[in-house]
């Protein structure tokens, strides 16, 4: 039986006309060496990039997805973040080096929302690479701080945080 194909057309702030097929089911099949340890909903609830990341572009998402999520429309508010912190860089910065893909022009977790929603992409790989490379935070936190203890690293934990690894739990 032929696999059914959803097409995905997103009409935003920084996206007009663009389309992706979604050619897997929501939240699986995942590249294996890919197991991020939160979803794009628990990600948005629990607080990150300071609210603002996500609030032009809900409607090519779950709704459920924003029903609790930490959301800012007129500014970058770290007090919504987890761990009350600023841990990001701006977009320009994104941009100069070379880490935005013109597919998904808000970065990392715009990418990794479309993938989990079942879209696969020639930039999926390199995402993926980018996403294992974070470990090493995840491994600065365990081995300087005590577990559960949020007031360690707390900027570290949360830039940790926002590429779905639960820092909480470190």
């Amino acid at each position: 039986m032929a696999k059914k194909i959803k097409t995905s057309i997103v009409n935003d702030k920084m996206q007009t006309g663009y389309s992706y097929d979604l050619t897997e089911p929501t939240g699986k099949n995942f590249t294996p060496d890919f197991q991020p340890e939160l979803t794009p909903k628990e990600l948005l609830e629990l607080g990150i990039f300071g609210g603002k990341y996500m609030t032009d572009c809900a409607a090519e998402f779950p709704s459920a997805w924003f029903s609790k999520a930490k959301l800012c429309c007129e500014k970058h508010d770290p007090k919504l973040n987890f761990f009350g912190v600023n841990a990001s860089q701006s977009l320009s910065v994104w941009r100069q080096n070379g880490w935005i893909c013109k597919d998904d022009p808000r970065g990392w977790f715009q990418w990794y929302c479309r993938y989990y929603l079942g879209r696969r992409h020639i930039d999926d790989e390199r995402q993926i690479r980018r996403w294992k490379a974070m470990k090493r935070h995840v491994s600065q936190i365990e081995k300087n701080c005590s577990a559960h203890d949020w007031d360690c690293r707390k900027k570290q934990r949360q830039a940790v945080l926002h590429w779905a690894y639960d820092s909480r739990e470190y």
